[in-house]
């Protein structure tokens, strides 16, 4: 079977940056399970994996335009210290939420100023080209309640 739209397709990956840094991996530790054409993985890996079977080995650079995007200046912005909670330590590289209009939306705090924090809401990955080293462990025709739901469920079914 090959991974195509309503597959589930478990691999195991590593993800390094342009310097070869690795961001992630599943190495050692179980694969990643994801339902192919449903957008659970970034668009770049995706397209890479579609008509992939089993035992498929490759490296794949992704640009930022097919992973998280480029870094929109504009998601950086300052807030003020009235805006975090009182007790709340601030520190740079520290990931802080708060309520947005669609849900919960994450920041990392860039830099301390004297009257709060520079807050960038883009994803950590965004503007890097992304190089993933995929190995496809396994490729199965996804059950009815996983192409409703959008995703895949774990052993015994879902839990949400």
């Amino acid at each position: 079977m090959k991974a195509a739209q309503g597959t589930v397709v478990s691999m195991h990956y590593t993800l390094t940056d342009d310097s070869g840094a690795v961001l992630d991996s599943s190495r050692g530790g179980e694969p990643l399970n994801y339902l192919h054409g449903h957008s659970n993985i970034i668009p770049g890996l995706e397209k890479a994996l579609e008509g992939a079977a089993a035992g498929f080995k490759s490296k794949v650079t992704v640009a930022p335009a097919e992973a998280y995007g480029e870094k929109n200046p504009e998601a950086v912005f300052e807030a003020p210290r009235e805006h975090f909670p009182p007790d709340m330590k601030l520190e740079v590289g520290a990931r802080v939420s708060a309520d947005g209009p669609n849900g919960p939306i994450t920041f990392t705090i860039v830099t301390l100023t004297e009257t709060g924090a520079v807050l960038d809401a883009n994803h950590p990955l965004a503007g890097k080209t992304l190089h993933f080293d995929v190995e496809i462990t396994e490729v199965r025709t996804a059950t009815k309640e996983e192409i409703e739901h959008g995703h895949v469920h774990g052993e015994g079914g879902h839990h949400h």
